[in-house]
């Protein structure tokens, strides 16, 4: 029975250098392997997985709108296929989630996603929100923060190396650093004063 794996990490922990060397590893075994990447991260090029150490494949490019089970459905009437690698996987919809649970259950294809876990403000992306909540399979691809601890947050820097708080959920570039949870400092980014009242939402029922 296939499964939906998803991989997460923070900035620069080799995501897709470890989604290429799967792919890797099916085709040296003679497996035929579908490799997607979002439109929206054109960095090195549309249609093109590449990795930091300079490692590069050809991938299917998709838009927040396609149907990943019925594009999978169609390859495989075609021939057979024996994975699916999704790079980038945090801006996948929650639609195009539970499309690749499809996949794997109905199509009997196993799924390799890859992806960030929260943004620059420690906020889900959509994508990874879901596959969390969905996948078979959760492992996490590690690296470090510059104190040494491990770095489970994206921290948004400007041209000029300052700190960004504010702006867009989706902002593709260069511009992150990973960092531990502690040295990001959550508490501030979401505005929570220790010590403070809580904040009343309106559905308190008195007892």
């Amino acid at each position: 029975m296939a499964s939906l794996y998803f991989y997460y990490s923070a900035m620069n922990a080799g995501k897709s250098t470890t989604l290429l060397q799967s792919a890797h590893n099916y085709q040296e075994r003679g497996m035929r392997c579908l490799l997607f990447a979002p439109r929206i991260d054109g960095r090195y090029g549309e249609g093109k997985i590449t990795s930091r150490i300079g490692l590069q494949a050809d991938a299917r490019v998709f838009e927040r709108d396609a149907d990943l089970f019925a594009s999978v459905r169609d390859d495989v009437a075609q021939q057979p296929l024996h994975c699916v690698l999704v790079d980038e996987a945090q801006f996948l919809s929650k639609t195009q989630v539970l499309q690749l649970t499809l996949v794997a259950d109905e199509l009997d294809v196993p799924v390799l996603c890859y992806g960030l876990r929260t943004d620059f403000r420690g906020e889900p992306f959509e994508g990874s929100q879901y596959l969390l909540a969905w996948a078979d399979r959760l492992e996490e691809i590690k690296t470090i923060c510059h104190t040494g601890r491990k770095a489970t947050f994206n921290a948004r820097l400007d041209g000029t190396g300052a700190r960004v708080l504010e702006g867009a959920q989706i902002d593709v570039g260069h511009h992150y650093v990973a960092m531990s949870r502690k040295e990001f400092g959550l508490a501030e980014v979401q505005g929570y004063a220790p010590g403070a009242a809580p904040v009343s939402r309106g559905d308190d029922r008195a007892g």
